[in-house]
């Protein structure tokens, strides 16, 4: 394992970056760098610890980039590996849909996704998005659980919305699409699925339970009211994902919850859906955490924003997708810049008026560099600018 030392920029504190130095030893960040470790020099930039993305769903592009066109499962995570790194993000929670629809949210997809190997470097985890409705496949879920293979769970419960649009089949076409089936086989498909509706508590509490008992924990998603999230909360569901009321938001925070909304609402300042606007909502308290969702830059760019907006401090801003996500996910050993925790950080040069990358760490690995950043590097002895 490869001893690093990272000086001559400024280090996230607890409020701004101060000026101050990193050092990386077999894999955690160390008091001080080892005699003779290579160094990068970060003059002119910050050295933030490594994003942390508790949902991102952008790998299903890698899966199906257009319809009717799928690349196999190892393939498309090394290039969502490769992409993520690009954007900082060091641990990254991959949205798996496990769906009653055919195609790319497939048990069939589950399961290819769960046989195919899985990129070391950043920390890719998998976050389980079950849907309500898809009983068949409890057995799967129960099993990935139990095995060891899920990061987080997601309690998701499409099927009702789906079912709302089938008046308009051009509403269906991106989910025939996605599932590679004719508009009215997911009509047919959704209606088969919603049949079956009395036995979602049974099996929610189920899921609730292997995942209790294995440590996983789980968030609910796309709340409308807090009496819903007071359901889910029952159930050890205490992360609150994309609430679509303010008032969902305020019973999660009362309740000392963290909520979950989507760095692309705060790039595009607002939501695509219509929903609230998240930036004012991190700058009350009632956002803690930002996820990617459906784009990885995103989440890198979301902070930046947050900060030239005036009301959030550096810090404030960076923990909402560094060290407020790892702590929901139970991840106490990342998120944040201190001895012996996992050196998982990037160097960003242009913060934060036109903040973009130079360098990012995984695991005490030089896991991706800019181009024409290499020069950065020297192998100066740890004490030479002492």
């Amino acid at each position: 394992m490869t001893s690093w030392r990272i000086a001559g920029g400024a280090v996230l504190g607890p409020a701004e970056p101060v000026p101050g130095e990193v050092a990386i030893h077999e894999g955690r960040l160390a008091p001080a760098a080892e005699a003779g470790s290579p160094c990068f020099d970060a003059t002119g930039c910050w050295v933030l610890p490594g994003i942390v993305d508790i949902h991102g769903d952008a790998h299903e592009r890698a899966l199906q980039p257009r319809p009717g066109v799928d690349f196999p499962p190892a393939f498309a995570l090394a290039d969502a590996a490769a992409q993520i790194l690009a954007c900082g993000i060091t641990t990254a929670c991959l949205g798996v849909t496990l769906s009653w629809e055919p195609g790319l949210r497939s048990r069939e997809t589950f399961r290819a996704l769960l046989a195919a190997p899985w990129p070391a470097i950043p920390d890719l985890r998998l976050h389980l998005r079950f849907e309500a409705d898809n009983l068949d496949a409890l057995p799967d879920a129960l099993a990935a659980i139990a095995a060891g293979r899920i990061g987080v769970l997601g309690f998701n419960d499409h099927t009702p919305g789906i079912l709302r649009k089938a008046r308009d089949p051009l509403a269906l076409v991106k989910y025939a699409e996605r599932a590679q089936v004719p508009v009215a086989e997911i009509t047919r498909l959704a209606e088969a699925a919603m049949a079956r509706r009395a036995e979602v508590p049974s099996a929610r509490a189920r899921l609730a339970e292997a995942c209790r008992a294995a440590g996983v924990p789980m968030l609910s998603h796309d709340e409308a009211t807090p009496e819903e999230r007071a359901a889910f909360r029952a159930l050890g569901a205490t992360i609150c994902e994309f609430p679509m009321a303010e008032a969902v938001a305020e019973a999660a925070r009362a309740a000392g919850e963290h909520v979950v909304m989507g760095a692309p609402n705060v790039v595009r300042g607002g939501s695509h859906l219509g929903w609230a606007s998240a930036a004012p909502l991190a700058e009350r308290g009632l956002v803690t955490i930002l996820a990617s969702d459906y784009h990885w830059p995103a989440l890198f760019a979301a902070p930046f924003v947050l900060m030239r907006r005036g009301r959030l401090r550096p810090a404030e801003a960076w923990a909402l997708v560094s060290a407020h996500p790892a702590e929901a996910l139970g991840l106490s050993d990342r998120g944040r810049l201190a001895p012996g925790l996992r050196a998982d950080l990037l160097v960003v040069e242009g913060a934060p008026e036109a903040a973009r990358p130079v360098a990012v760490f995984a695991g005490g690995e030089l896991a991706w560099i800019a181009p024409g950043a290499g020069a950065r590097i020297t192998r100066r002895q740890a004490a030479a600018s002492a």
